[in-house]
């Protein structure tokens, strides 16, 4: 066994110790409490940058039709609706264009998997406020044991959910299982700043600001000290990186935003 698969963070709920399970209910709960303010609190905490980055990870993954997506830890939906828009795009232009009328062998199918029903149910509403309802598929579930059948996702995502995965590396495996061959993995997650002016003035305000903000807006300031916290447990990036290798995972690699405040990491099922 490699000695990088541990899942270190099984015990690691922020900056306390604490066993597998009871970080599991811990993270639930935090979701839970903050669901029906993630996305104000989302915007608020990065300035609205978290957008941008989601926009560029859309850019990256070049979305198409007839293909099967899974946003795992994706509850509310912000991932999995811009996949949509962007097959929809996608196809609109192919059609327009002059060359001959494109049709998607089989139907897109997007599913989107959370541990938490309650930011599911925030996704749900955003979706039909947005006329979409029959569009998606709903699901509860773990990312160390996703209710999936293996080889059947073309793209899998998860985005800012990673680092609150109990066993990382299970989770790992699990993308790895549920994916076809030649299946896409990426990861959008918070991760770690490099020089050292950037980071100390990120410190500050990831420490100082962020819990100040989740107690003015949502009433929780545990919630934002516990997901500031566990910023600085997730994996560096070239760490990461090493243990998308030993899941099982080809051509692994990671691309910094913002000075690597957050990074995307993507690896092919060969």
């Amino acid at each position: 066994m490699h000695k990088e698969y541990l899942n270190p963070e099984s015990t690691q709920f922020g900056e306390r110790d604490v066993s597998p399970e009871e970080k599991t209910a811990a993270v639930r709960g935090v979701f839970d409490s903050v669901a029906d303010n993630y996305d104000i609190m989302n915007d608020l905490m990065s300035g609205g940058v978290h957008r941008l980055w989601k926009n560029h990870l859309i850019r990256k993954i070049r979305p198409q039709a007839g293909l099967s997506y899974l946003d795992v830890a994706g509850g509310t939906g912000d991932i999995a609706f811009r996949i949509k828009s962007a097959v929809e795009k996608n196809a609109q232009n192919l059609n327009t264009s002059s060359r001959p009328r494109v049709c998607a062998h089989g139907e897109t199918q997007i599913t989107l998997c959370d541990l938490n029903w309650d930011m599911l149910r925030v996704g749900r509403d955003r979706a039909v406020d947005r006329g979409w309802l029959n569009n998606f598929q709903w699901t509860t579930g773990n990312a160390e044991s996703l209710p999936v059948p293996s080889n059947s996702i073309d793209v899998y995502t998860i985005a800012f959910g990673l680092r609150n995965v109990t066993r990382i590396d299970d989770a790992l495996k699990e993308a790895f299982r549920v994916l076809k061959t030649g299946g896409r993995f990426y990861c959008l997650e918070f991760s770690h700043v490099d020089n050292p002016l950037i980071r100390k003035a990120y410190d500050v305000f990831s420490y100082q600001m962020i819990p100040q903000i989740g107690q003015a807006v949502a009433k929780d300031r545990d919630s934002y000290q516990y997901l500031v916290e566990s910023i600085r447990k997730f994996p560096k990036q070239r760490a990461l990186k090493a243990r998308m290798e030993i899941a099982g995972f080809k051509k692994c690699a990671f691309e910094n935003l913002s000075f690597g405040i957050s990074a995307i990491h993507s690896g092919i099922k060969a």
